[in-house]
């Protein structure tokens, strides 16, 4: 008998439940002074929205980090993110869309990039981390670890780590002992995300198609 936990788990809206509430603002102070940067790169000052009808991932992991970077006028800044990662994951109708706001003699101009917006021709990642500040989505969870260390998410029972299994992202740094869950696989619908950053080692993008305009009207949602 599965319990709910080791079974199936399905969340009605799930909502990032790390950011900012447990282990990102509780480490932000110590993992700025210990150089604990979620992503591999220096952020840009702008964060962007993500939208897709569904994302299905394997080897869904999670957990608390800090992204640093320079806003819009050059000034140091760091924000707390939960960092998502799949070994793969299948994205059904793409939306991303970043607003750079008060263009000399234009305004605000938002850029849109759609993919996998053709019936069979879904974008795949491999290797894939985002590090999220906000997300919205009905989501299911198969065989779902709530509360693992995050630098024990790629390990099996014996302590020992698994090959092909995300753990903490490579490259990046991140409280080991911090609270962090995992899942064998996860399915979410009707995703609404707000994002700092995304790394993949693979990425196909097929039907791309990439527009500016003016204003914000194109996001991909709002808010």
């Amino acid at each position: 008998m599965k319990s709910q936990v080791r079974g199936g788990t399905r969340w009605k809206r799930f909502a990032v439940v790390m950011v900012p509430s447990v282990a990102a603002t509780a480490a932000i102070g110590v993992g700025l002074a210990q150089g604990a940067l979620a992503a591999s790169f220096s952020i840009s000052g702008q964060d962007f929205k993500v939208s897709a009808d569904s994302l299905v991932g394997k080897d869904f992991v999670q957990y608390g980090s800090v992204d640093g970077g320079k806003d819009l006028e050059g000034k140091d800044f760091a924000t707390p993110v939960a960092v998502s990662g799949f070994s793969e994951a299948w994205i059904t109708n793409m939306c991303q869309s970043v607003v750079t706001p008060k263009v000399p003699f234009v305004g605000d101009v938002t850029l849109r990039l759609e993919a996998g917006t053709e019936s069979g021709k879904k974008v795949y990642a491999k290797g894939i981390y985002l590090d999220v500040a906000e997300l919205q989505a009905d989501a299911e969870f198969g065989n779902i670890d709530i509360g693992v260390a995050a630098g024990a998410l790629n390990t099996g029972p014996d302590g020992k780590p698994i090959e092909g299994k995300p753990g903490i992202q490579p490259n990046t740094k991140a409280n080991p002992y911090g609270f962090a869950q995992r899942a064998k696989d996860a399915t979410l619908l009707d995703v609404k995300q707000k994002a700092w950053a995304t790394t993949a080692a693979t990425f196909k993008l097929p039907n791309l198609h990439l527009s500016l305009h003016r204003g914000t009207s194109a996001e991909c949602y709002k808010d």
